[in-house]
């Protein structure tokens, strides 16, 4: 495996990659050359940590792992009551590590690390950023400092990785993206129709023969579902957010599927613009 790159893009912002991680960093302030200088330092070092550990966090349980990242993993998945490996949380928990690293020397308004759609935040006094919810029609959300959320997660049966519902994608708000990541990927496992016959399913060693989640059968195809199927999964996964927002685990989170979409708590929406015709 090559060595992790680092590439300067337009606009100052970052473009690192080592194997499956794939991140972009942007940042603004005083202290901007400093931060991603310390950021590409701890990117460096990630993916070697974490393949290390990568036993136990596959694993719903187990010793304690060595690493931060890894612990910061294990830290994320606990309190939920469902299962879950600390896999659930490896996106947001790298964004998280790498965020750190970048604010750590102060002089940072806003910054933001972009983990394959996985995002951690830094908003500074005054200052506010937006990030991107997967819903119908496609919209944004304004993070203001005083907001309790700092990370955002997006997942789904489509993506990249595997779920045991039939979501097209549930974003979630979190007071970091490792929590983000793993309460995602839980509320898009409720969305669900238990037995649809439209809903075809393999165990998910087949079909990724190094998945943490085994012989458990994940989704691979959802046929065509009535207006009240779509409520009905919709109204499972709501409950599931309805849930972990009353026990302080997310803070606001936004289920699409079939074209509709429900909210949680996202009062700062704003709608991208509809693209310009020809």
């Amino acid at each position: 495996m090559s060595g992790a790159q680092i590439t300067a893009l337009p606009g100052g912002r970052l473009h690192l990659h080592h194997g499956p991680i794939d991140m972009i960093v942007g940042v603004t302030g005083p202290g901007r050359a400093e931060g991603l200088r310390r950021a590409a330092a701890r990117f460096d070092t990630l993916l070697t940590e974490l393949a290390a550990e990568l036993p136990r966090l596959r694993a719903p349980a187990g010793p304690t792992p060595n690493g931060r990242v890894a612990r910061a993993m294990v830290k994320a998945t606990a309190p939920f009551n469902e299962f879950i490996t600390p896999m659930a949380a490896v996106a947001g928990a790298g964004a998280d590590a790498v965020l750190a690293a970048l604010v750590g020397a102060g002089g940072i308004d806003t910054a933001y690390v972009n983990n394959g759609g996985d995002g951690a935040l830094h908003v500074g006094p005054g200052q506010s950023l937006t990030a991107a919810i997967a819903m119908q029609p496609p919209a944004r959300a304004r993070i203001g400092f005083d907001d309790p959320a700092r990370g955002v997660a997006t997942s789904g049966w489509r993506g990249r990785s595997q779920s045991l519902g039939i979501a097209e994608s549930v974003t979630v708000l979190a007071r970091n993206a490792a929590m983000a990541d793993a309460a995602a990927t839980l509320i898009a496992n409720a969305v669900d129709l238990p037995g649809h016959p439209a809903i075809r399913r393999r165990p998910a060693r087949e079909v990724f023969e190094d998945s943490d989640l085994g012989a458990r059968l994940v989704t691979v195809d959802v046929g065509p579902l009535t207006p009240v199927e779509v409520a009905a999964a919709l109204a499972r996964g709501l409950r599931q957010a309805e849930a972990f927002r009353a026990r302080g685990l997310i803070c606001a989170a936004a289920l699409s599927l079939g074209g509709e979409t429900r909210l949680l708590d996202l009062p700062r929406l704003i709608p991208e613009p509809e693209p310009a015709q020809a």
